[in-house]
């Protein structure tokens, strides 16, 4: 079984859709209960939706519980939900800095820690981070707190992927650039799309169908022997 946080948004909703495509059981998280319950309906497997605030450890702890209760232990966890800032450093307040962490890096400690217990005892999971080529490029349109941020998925993917590696759990991340999706686009004017199009080498944006794909690779029983790797997705901006 998966479960795939922020996954009522344009990425998590295509991982979603690919990984019940391949048969797995999913399990959509989200702010909004109706909203996961009607996507996890359109699923071709036995899958569920349920909401909780991912940026509070009580409401993880709750929410795993009552997943556990429902459908199971989580074989594979997805950690998706995040929000953007654009402010740099002298127009982020303390209060943006904390928020923007607790949903994109803190989410990530708090889901992990409370599935890997399940994945370690059956000896076998994986968990899929989603970063942000903002994480080693320190963010071209993205603001402080959103790279700080995804850079600090990274940190984390790696230490958790080199605890658990003789456990037969993986640890990865994507980290992609410029997806098209609400919360990327609609943060740009027209004029600045059209612009980073002229500047990305592939002159186009990423799909949200290209990032749900990676992560089906790493989910897949074959990908066992790739742990503590980051898969970057930013169309030539970076090659490396």
């Amino acid at each position: 079984m998966a479960l795939v946080t922020g996954g009522t948004g344009s990425i998590g909703f295509a991982v979603a859709e690919q990984l019940a495509e391949a048969g797995v059981h999913v399990v959509l998280v989200d702010l909004n209960a109706a909203r996961c319950e009607e996507m996890a309906a359109k699923l071709p497997t036995r899958s569920m939706g349920i909401s909780f605030d991912v940026s509070r450890e009580e409401a993880v702890i709750e929410g795993v519980q009552r997943i556990k209760e429902a459908i199971g232990g989580v074989d594979i966890l997805v950690n998706v939900a995040g929000i953007l800032s654009n402010n740099k450093v002298f127009e982020t307040s303390a209060d943006e800095w904390r928020k923007v962490h607790s949903v994109n890096y803190d989410s990530n400690f708090y889901l992990s820690k409370a599935c890997m217990p399940h994945m370690v005892e059956q000896g076998w999971g994986r968990v899929i981070n989603l970063s942000s080529w903002a994480w080693k490029s320190g963010g071209l349109t993205a603001g402080t707190a959103y790279s700080a941020s995804k850079a600090a998925v990274i940190g984390l993917t790696f230490s958790l992927a080199r605890q658990f590696a003789g456990a037969g759990v993986t640890v990865n991340a994507v980290a992609p650039c410029y997806v098209f999706s609400p919360m990327i686009m609609e943060q740009l004017t027209e004029a600045k799309r059209a612009e980073l199009l002229e500047t990305i080498p592939v002159h186009r944006f990423c799909k949200p169908e290209e990032v749900a794909h990676a992560v089906l690779f790493l989910a897949s029983p074959l990908s066992g022997f790739i742990t503590g790797e980051v898969i970057d997705m930013n169309g030539g901006f970076q090659m490396d």
